[in-house]
């Protein structure tokens, strides 16, 4: 059985290191073909049939031998560095990144190996992180820690380095996601907090040991964050950057992401009041922000429990409203109208009763959520 495993490894990273195979591309050749393994070894008019495979990338079966040294080069190097090779038939590969397509298909890891946590938070900002921002991801982070959550972060100067530092002074785990190979620490001037991050929570890149930096990483890992976040938190943002990006990532993931409102005067203050005047994000007041978004409960607490509701006593409106919200997830309202065919008006009118009652939720983009 470890032999198998360790073959399926080597044949999962020799397609992972292939050119040209985004994250999407891949899970669309494991899908069809059922392992790395089978797509080197099926046939070669099946494995044709796979989309978005073209003939270009069915070349690369011919290019086994020399994927597969390279993958067994990787696995050495990382051995021989105690870099921990999770990828997605690996127990301890993050869950939440199944449900994004984009998300890695190999990360490298240092530190704690397993990285489903029960309960995890973002918390982001800009580089330029005023005293106001820095002191208020301490205090938010302070007042989570009942909580018990693991507080995911970039590694990268002012807020997301402060929010590391915060988790670590509270003992709350916190991950690095990192915009570097994992054998390279950016910037380097945060060792030795990167070092403290070790003993509980740990580092983590898409990019191997060795691997050349460039300036797309940075960008590319926000989407990493957002989907190990269960709740994502801009503290301090301009209206161009990083921090906005992740935001954006995490509302189109269908995550709840807040904002800390900030000074209308300040620059760094643009960002967060931007999500929240076009509804990308809830304004962040406090720790119960999040524990209600996501039903979670304090040590000792009865555990928060949906609301519950007889279907048989609501109108046949809102049977309607209900069974598509439990059906689809998260919908936006025009959504709603077109395929309950109740007009906007009316729609409105019953779903604001409903959020009355605690039976559904609205969320930024106007879009409503099944709390039952």
């Amino acid at each position: 059985m470890q032999n198998q495993a360790h073959e399926d490894l080597r044949y999962l990273l020799a397609l992972s290191l292939a050119p040209k195979i985004g994250p999407s591309v891949f899970k669309a050749i494991i899908a069809y073909s059922g392992s790395a393994t089978n797509f080197f070894q099926l046939p070669r008019g099946k494995v044709a049939k796979t989309p978005k495979v073209g003939e270009k990338l069915l070349a690369l079966r011919n290019q086994e031998n020399e994927l597969l040294r390279k993958a067994d080069d990787l696995i050495k190097e990382c051995q021989k560095r105690n870099f921990e090779i999770l990828s997605s038939i690996h127990p301890h590969f993050p869950q939440r990144f199944k449900q994004q397509e984009d998300s890695p298909v190999v990360i490298f890891a240092q530190g704690k190996a397993n990285l489903n946590f029960d309960r995890t938070v973002g918390v982001v900002g800009t580089r330029s992180a005023t005293s106001y921002g820095k002191s208020a991801t301490r205090k938010i982070i302070e007042d989570l820690a009942i909580y018990q959550p693991a507080i995911i972060s970039g590694l990268a100067y002012g807020i997301d380095i402060e929010a590391h530092r915060a988790a670590l002074a509270v003992g709350l785990p916190t991950i690095a996601v990192m915009g570097s190979p994992i054998d390279r620490i950016y910037p380097a001037v945060h060792r030795k907090t990167a070092e403290s991050i070790l003993e509980t929570g740990g580092l983590i890149s898409e990019y191997a040991p060795g691997s050349t930096m460039v300036p797309g990483n940075f960008p590319a890992r926000n989407r990493i964050i957002a989907s190990l976040s269960d709740a994502l938190i801009v503290v301090e943002a301009a209206e161009k950057g990083g921090a906005l990006i992740t935001a954006e990532i995490a509302y189109s993931y269908d995550k709840d992401v807040f904002a800390v409102p900030g000074n209308l005067q300040s620059q760094y203050s643009e960002g967060c009041n931007l999500l929240i005047k076009k509804m990308k994000a809830n304004i962040y007041t406090g720790p119960n922000d999040i524990a209600e978004a996501l039903f979670w409960s304090k040590p000792g607490e009865v555990k928060t429990q949906k609301p519950s509701f007889d279907l048989t006593n609501r109108d046949e409106d809102e049977q309607e409203i209900l069974k598509l919200l439990k059906e689809k997830g998260d919908v936006e309202i025009d959504s709603l109208s077109i395929s309950t065919e109740i007009p906007l008006g009316l729609l409105s009118s019953k779903l604001l009763a409903l959020e009355f009652e605690g039976i559904v939720k609205s969320l930024p983009g106007k879009k409503y959520r099944l709390l039952v």
